[in-house]
């Protein structure tokens, strides 16, 4: 994952972190978070990253995954059709809205989703992604906790990075999915 700190740089950014109970939910829309934008040679955000994970991966002329294999940490599971995988905001597009993105401009927000730059954006099994849904790490976890340990250090970092909020459950979460980093 581009970006992405080690265990200690990801705990000292999460003890830099606000804490803060979620904002409301009021004119949230995903539409407010422009997402797979064009990237170039008619690639958009989601082929892009399709490409940058994947294995071997083939395009057509419309940049289309046409063939490849994705490995989902998630859940610690491999695909070969990209009908098998979605791209996961890391820190999702309605949980960034209720930490402080409420306040963002519309650029910002489209950076947002579309951040190739930092730990924002990953491959991972459509079942895993719709089943994380807009929770944060203390209601989901990912089920394979040999995941933990990144996804705590991208979770962080994206935060870190945007200067968004996170609630006391939510720290306490991080706090033990870094824990599981091996020194």
């Amino acid at each position: 994952m581009p970006g992405l700190p080690s265990a200690g740089e990801a705990r000292q950014q999460l003890g830099k972190l606000a804490v803060a109970e979620p904002r409301s939910m009021t004119g949230y829309s995903r539409a407010a978070f422009p997402h797979w934008a064009q990237q170039g040679n008619k690639c958009d955000t989601r082929e892009t990253v399709l490409e940058r994970d994947g294995q071997s991966v083939k395009r057509d002329a419309e940049c289309r995954a046409t063939s490849g294999s994705w490995h989902s940490f998630y859940d610690d599971k491999t695909f070969t059709a990209a009908s098998q995988v979605d791209i996961d905001h890391i820190v999702p597009l309605a949980n960034a809205w209720r930490s402080g993105a409420d306040k963002w401009t519309t650029d910002r927000r489209k950076a947002f989703a579309n951040d190739l730059a930092h730990p924002q954006l990953l491959t991972v099994s459509a079942a895993s992604n719709r089943s994380k849904g807009d929770q944060s790490p203390d209601q989901w976890q990912p089920p394979a906790k040999s995941a933990w340990c990144v996804y705590g250090r991208a979770w962080t970092s994206v935060k870190s990075t945007y200067g968004l909020s996170v609630t006391e459950n939510e720290r306490k979460m991080l706090t033990t999915m870094l824990g599981t980093c091996k020194p």
